[in-house]
C-alpha cells in the first residue's frame, strides 16, 4: 500500500512540476487518510481505515486521484457485558447536522453539510435493541450506547415421557 502511495505521490509531483513549468497547475484534495490499530477485549487485533480515499487502494482516474466527497470518521466500538459503546469523531459539525440510524445489526452515521460530509456504516458483532439507544454529542465526539439484545431461547419440541 505504501509503495503504491509513493508511486502516486511521485507521479503527482512530477505532473505538478511539468504543469508548473507550463503555468497550469491543478488542485486536488484535500486528501484525508488514516488508520487505527487496536486490540479488542477478545485479544483479536482490529485495523480500521478512515478518510476520503477508498479503502486499501489509491485509485486514479487518468492522472487524477479518485476521492470520495464523504469522509469516513474514526470510530471506536467498545463491547461491554450488556451493551455496546460507539464513539465517532465528527469535528466541525453540530448535533443538528448528524443523521443517526440504527437497526438490530448496524448503525449508520451520516453528516451532509456544505462544509463537511461524513458517512460510516458500523456492523454490530451481535444483535442490539435499537429502542435502548442513547446518543449524545459534545466537542466533536458522538457517543452512542445501545443494549445488546437478549438471546432468544429456542423452545424446541415437547417430548412425551413414557
Amino acid at each position: 500500500m505504501f509503495r503504491r502511495f509513493d508511486e502516486i505521490f511521485r507521479s503527482a509531483l512530477s505532473d505538478f512540476e511539468e504543469l508548473q513549468k507550463k503555468g497550469k497547475v491543478e488542485r486536488y484534495g484535500p486528501f484525508v487518510y488514516g488508520w487505527s490499530f487496536t486490540i479488542g477485549p477478545d485479544g483479536v487485533p482490529r485495523f480500521q481505515e478512515f478518510g476520503n480515499i477508498p479503502k486499501r487502494k489509491f485509485p486514479v482516474v487518468g492522472r487524477r486521484p479518485l476521492l470520495s466527497e464523504e469522509r469516513e470518521p474514526l470510530t471506536d466500538l467498545i463491547e461491554k457485558e450488556d451493551e455496546y459503546q460507539v464513539i465517532v469523531e465528527l469535528p466541525g459539525v453540530s448535533k443538528e447536522d448528524i443523521n443517526l440510524h440504527m437497526t438490530e445489526n448496524e448503525m449508520i452515521v451520516r453528516v451532509d453539510t456544505e462544509k463537511r460530509k461524513y458517512y460510516k456504516e458500523l456492523e454490530f458483532p451481535t444483535p442490539v435493541d435499537p429502542k435502548t439507544a442513547k446518543a449524545n454529542f459534545k466537542n466533536g465526539l458522538l457517543e452512542v450506547r445501545v443494549k445488546k439484545k437478549a438471546p432468544e431461547r429456542p423452545l424446541g419440541e415437547r417430548i412425551e415421557i413414557e
